[in-house]
């Protein structure tokens, strides 16, 4: 066999036993399994089964307590950000922005994919001034970030992460850089690993991002979710910013998924903090028992009665025959208006059907009370009944009788 037969031979055969050489390298964005083979102080080295190897942030593999989570030999999932066109090196993880000096470490910095720190010195005319490696660069307004700014003011002064998407050397060069693309990226990884979570009924954390007069949007990690108004608490709702505020976390439910049409738009999340909450009607028939006096709000006038609001998710209705009126009404907006604070007693309680009975008449309050105490009490021991006795008995009587 010839030397030449010899290295194929080697060659197919690591192939077979790495097929993911087979494959080529991972590109941008793909999720990858390996193995750690080193670790330094900045960097560890991953082998990823290819021909090249891949290099991560030593700090993506501590805690927040920056104790190392894994040794040499552990297998680890990551993503690929870039490659290091001068050693072949994939680059993994969240690889941060490095402190470029020169125009040199920018321009290789462009070539290679790499992100560069940058600091925003200006908001002008379409986009931001940034200072990079001490050469000014230029962002567009719609690459600074990935929703729309209204006001770029707030970002100068600010240091972020910023990819160079176009470079043009020379004695006045010209830098273009997008934050939008380092943005992008980390949510496409954070939505891939947030899918294998997905599924109706999964709990999730997420931030609100946006709200609107229909409900609310929320970030639950590198994909979007909405919470109609509806779902937003048991209580009434008549603008999510009563009870939510953008950059809050929250905590959701997963009610719906719609898988979209068109491949290139995303699904459609409906989400719910409802639906995590607890109910409460379960503790209703503790906090609102039968006779005691309540405070409510007045929600909803009907030619029936009123809907009072005992508490967020608890109504009650007050049958207009309850209103406490001294002459007879057509209609209990001739005593009441929406949003009146009142006093009212409660006459009944129905759990499985979610109803609460009132009475703004302290009397019937009273009577309902003690009608409900005698159903509650247990029935009176029956008097014993006279019997004829025994047959003992009925000889003794008799032998006294005779004598």
């Amino acid at each position: 066999m010839s030397d030449s037969q010899s290295f194929e031979d080697l060659l197919n055969q690591f192939d077979q036993t790495h097929p993911q050489s087979l494959k080529g390298d991972p590109t941008v964005g793909e999720k990858v399994k390996g193995t750690l083979i080193a670790m330094g102080e900045e960097y560890a080295f991953v082998d990823l089964g290819a021909k090249s190897e891949g290099r991560l942030e030593i700090a993506s593999l501590k805690d927040a307590e920056g104790q190392l989570k894994h040794a040499v030999g552990d297998e680890i999932e990551s993503h690929v950000t870039g490659k290091d066109e001068e050693s072949g090196m994939l680059l993994l993880g969240s690889q941060h922005g490095h402190k470029a000096h020169g125009l040199d470490e920018v321009e290789r910095a462009y070539r290679q994919g790499l992100p560069v720190q940058g600091q925003v010195t200006a908001a002008v005319k379409g986009g931001l001034d940034i200072q990079v490696a001490g050469i000014r660069a230029f962002c567009p307004a719609s690459q600074i970030d990935i929703r729309f700014i209204d006001d770029l003011s707030e970002f100068v002064g600010q240091r972020f992460d910023f990819r160079v998407t176009k470079f043009e050397g020379g004695r006045r060069p010209n830098l273009v850089v997008s934050r939008r693309a380092i943005l992008e990226e980390e949510q496409r990884i954070k939505a891939e690993e947030t899918r294998a979570l997905l599924k109706e009924g999964a709990v999730l954390t997420g931030t609100v991002t946006s709200l609107k007069d229909y409900g609310a949007f929320v970030d639950i990690g590198g994909l979007e979710g909405m919470i109609h108004i509806s779902e937003l608490a048991f209580g009434h709702v008549k603008h999510p910013k009563e009870i939510l505020q953008v950059g809050q976390t929250v905590e959701v439910g997963v009610l719906r998924i719609e898988q979209p049409s068109d491949a290139k738009k995303r699904e459609k999340i409906a989400l719910s903090i409802r639906a995590v909450s607890r109910d409460p009607w379960l503790d209703a028939i503790e906090a609102f028992p039968v006779g005691t006096r309540v405070q409510g709000r007045v929600m909803r006038l009907q030619p029936f009665g009123a809907f009072i609001e005992l508490a967020p998710g608890i109504d009650g209705l007050a049958h207009i025959s309850e209103l406490g009126a001294e002459k007879r009404i057509n209609h209990p907006s001739e005593i009441l208006k929406e949003g009146d604070l009142v006093e009212a007693s409660v006459l009944g309680i129905d759990l499985e059907r979610h109803r609460i009975s009132l009475s703004l008449d302290e009397q019937r309050a009273r009577e309902a009370a003690a009608t409900d105490a005698l159903k509650s009490a247990k029935p009176a021991a029956a008097a014993p009944e006279k019997t004829m006795g025994s047959f003992g008995e009925l000889l003794k009587e008799s032998l006294s009788k005779g004598r």
